[in-house]
């Protein structure tokens, strides 16, 4: 008996979405909200758009922007304490996956108590989360849906995988217009995030035909929409297009979880500060190259999702199409083409190497990899 389950939060899609979360509050009977933003966020207007949505509805606010591009382990503390002082009693993030994973993480904090890498891992929460409404702003990071927080341990220079079905949000808004303020960069590296997450769930051993369906849909969006989305922010079309590829790609990812690339992008994160959806956009090429003698079917499915001419070609011609297609498309962008032009030196690839191979993400990619396997695909990314 094969037996597949979907989890997923209720989620509200479309322009001016974002209009409806006071109304959301107030459903799931908050009454003194933490807004969890950061300052891009903030400076691009949508707080003041939400705060007011917030105070239509009567409800009490405490703003609190404190997160940076990859959330850290006291930001997450400082949230919390936050929560506590104003006596909060729901949750709402804006913004991108740094502030929904901090939102997700304070939320650990304020009904579980302890520090937040107590809860490092699978499943290791055990009491109810306050109410968590979330409004992403960029078509990428899909923790608007998804059962992952990713946080920063300062300490070990490490990025945390939190995974639990508790950490799906209550409510997930989808608002299209939130992504016309969002730099052609962003646009570019958030987009390819996406991307990513489509494949690794794709590709991944707990793939099920309820995330394939998301998956395939996901790149068929995103190899046509992509480059318009980031070459003009008022593409509201393209937008609306991305948004919806960004999602699929969450819900999916959220079931079907990752592989390689998230395993070995953790680690950049953690130790280099490096953005993710970059370092995810880099390396997924490589990663491709390597899993490819364990899914040569699934990766002429890819291609064809990208529309790629497969006529006459051999089964392994067809396939590397694939790869093709992905290169091209993040060239197209503007994604840099190896990790030195991001920073990343030769010395520290045993080290990430090393904290990679105990990622959760790698649990689930398609073929197996051992340190010395990552090690190959770091230098060969430089």
């Amino acid at each position: 008996m094969n037996i597949n389950k979907f989890v997923c939060p209720e989620v509200i899609f479309g322009p001016e979405a974002l209009n409806q979360l006071g109304e959301c509050a107030l459903r799931l009977g908050a009454t003194r909200v933490l807004l969890v933003t950061d300052p891009g966020v903030v400076e691009a207007g949508w707080v003041d758009l939400a705060s007011a949505h917030l105070e239509e509805c009567g409800l009490e606010y405490r703003i609190w922007a404190g997160v940076t591009a990859n959330p850290k382990d006291f930001e997450v503390h400082r949230g919390a304490k936050l929560y506590q002082e104003a006596e909060c009693d729901a949750l709402v993030a804006i913004g991108g996956g740094s502030p929904i994973d901090a939102a997700k993480a304070i939320s650990i904090l304020v009904s579980n108590g302890g520090v937040i890498s107590d809860y490092e891992g699978v499943d290791r929460i055990s009491n109810p989360l306050p109410p968590m409404i979330v409004a992403s702003s960029t078509a990428g990071s899909g923790s608007e849906v998804s059962q992952f927080s990713v946080i920063v341990d300062t300490t070990r220079k490490i990025k945390m995988t939190i995974i639990s079905r508790s950490l799906i949000p209550d409510i997930a808004i989808i608002d299209p217009l939130l992504l016309m303020t969002k730099n052609p960069q962003l646009t570019a590296n958030t987009g390819m995030d996406a991307l990513t997450h489509a494949i690794e769930a794709y590709l991944s051993v707990a793939a099920t035909p309820l995330t394939d369906i998301q998956v395939l849909n996901s790149m068929r969006l995103i190899a046509g929409n992509l480059r318009k989305s980031v070459a003009s922010r008022s593409d509201l079309a393209a937008k609306e297009a991305m948004a919806m590829a960004s999602l699929q790609a969450g819900l999916a990812f959220s079931n079907a979880i990752l592989g390689a690339v998230h395993a070995m992008t953790h680690q950049l994160g953690g130790l280099l500060d490096m953005p993710h959806g970059e370092a995810n956009a880099i390396l997924l090429p490589y990663v491709m190259d390597f899993n490819f003698i364990a899914a040569v079917d699934k990766y002429i499915e890819i291609a064809r999702a990208f529309g790629e001419p497969l006529d006459g070609l051999s089964k392994r011609e067809a396939a590397h199409r694939a790869i093709v297609a992905v290169r091209q498309l993040a060239d197209d962008i503007g994604i840099p083409k190896r990790l030195s032009e991001v920073g990343l030196q030769e010395d520290v690839v045993p080290q990430l190497s090393a904290s990679a191979v105990k990622d959760a993400c790698l649990i689930t990619n398609p073929r197996d990899a051992s340190v010395a396997d990552l090690e190959a695909i770091f230098r060969k990314a430089l």
